[in-house]
């Protein structure tokens, strides 16, 4: 059978519905580029096709440049140039209207593709301060992990300060903090609660007191102390601020354990979270000193995160854990 002579009208598609002749497919459209709509856009904003340039980190040729392919892609004039700026012609008013529309809906792009990968990927990363990820997170995380067995967790131990630096920068999606405040910027959920206790060695001559340890007396002491920036130095800067305290310490440092380690040995009084110590105290290695009952050391522990985030369900199964859910 001899081929068909690609030259024949005949073996040329028609387009659906045709009764006879040769119609040409439809030409693609040419769609603008983002990031020349975004350029267009901030020309509206700022009137100046220099300032749009400076607020898109570009330099103007390159805005220029940009613009000009927009309007040839269009096949319309959007701008007036002047020396004294740029206007819009009545077409590129148009077009920025419709332009606003696209970014808006290629924003809800980005952000669908960007929590369905982190889905897919079952990443969530997690920033705590140390008296929370020592001492409560491990047992919310076990519990977690019933219902979603297949997300990894990463946990970054730092200090209360850092915690909520690592939220605005988008290092982390969740925060949980133990300082006596919580900024503006950031949504918070209290977990727990928690009181800082004054505990010394054995021997230590505060635990021979009768009477409790005053506020002034506390600011005045050398003691042993977690880092500036954590929550714990935070609460108890907070406590002695009547008194010009705390005193400078005579150790501080960035952990717990060696400033236990330090207080057992008799080197000062430290004053560290209550959880962190239970165990020392029920062992007798550390004795708690009453304070006056005017000198308030209780604090929130809370779960933060930026304003208007959607969080991931595991995360917020975590948070319903955290708040009294099963296998807290």
């Amino acid at each position: 059978m001899a081929s068909p002579d690609p030259a024949d009208p005949s073996d040329v598609p028609r387009s659906p519905g045709s009764t006879g002749g040769y119609r040409p497919a439809p030409a693609p459209r040419r769609l603008p580029d983002l990031h020349a709509l975004e350029l267009l856009v901030a020309v509206a904003q700022t009137g100046s096709l220099g300032r749009a340039a400076a607020r898109l980190g570009i330099s103007q040729p390159t805005a220029s440049s940009r613009m000009r392919t927009l309007e040839k892609r269009l096949g319309l004039p959007l701008l007036q140039r002047a020396t004294t700026g740029s206007q819009l012609t009545a077409a590129g008013v148009l077009v920025t209207d419709w332009a606003n529309r696209v970014l808006e809906q290629a924003d809800v792009l980005a952000e669908g593709i960007a929590a369905l990968k982190s889905q897919l990927q079952g990443d969530l990363r997690i920033a705590a301060s140390l008296t929370l990820a020592e001492q409560l997170l491990p047992g919310w995380l076990m519990a977690m992990r019933t219902h979603y067995p297949r997300v990894h967790v990463g946990l970054r131990v730092t200090n209360s300060q850092l915690v909520i630096q690592a939220l605005r920068h988008g290092e982390v999606e969740l925060g949980f903090i133990e300082g006596p405040w919580t900024p503006t910027d950031l949504q918070s959920l209290p977990v727990a609660r928690d009181r800082l206790v004054v505990v010394t060695a054995p021997d230590h001559p505060w635990t021979r007191r009768r009477r409790p340890v005053s506020g002034a007396e506390l600011a005045a002491t050398q003691l042993l102390l977690r880092e500036a920036g954590s929550g714990t130095r935070e609460t108890l800067e907070r406590a002695l601020r009547p008194w010009h305290g705390p005193s400078v310490p005579l150790l501080e440092l960035g952990s717990t354990a060696p400033l236990r380690s330090a207080a057992a040995g008799g080197a000062a009084p430290a004053v560290l979270s209550d959880l962190a110590v239970s165990e020392d105290l029920a062992a007798g290695r550390l004795v708690e000193v009453p304070v006056e009952a005017g000198l308030d050391l209780t604090r929130v522990l809370r779960a933060v995160w930026p304003l208007e985030a959607e969080l991931p369900e595991a995360a917020k199964h975590l948070l319903w854990i955290a708040q009294g859910g099963p296998g807290r």
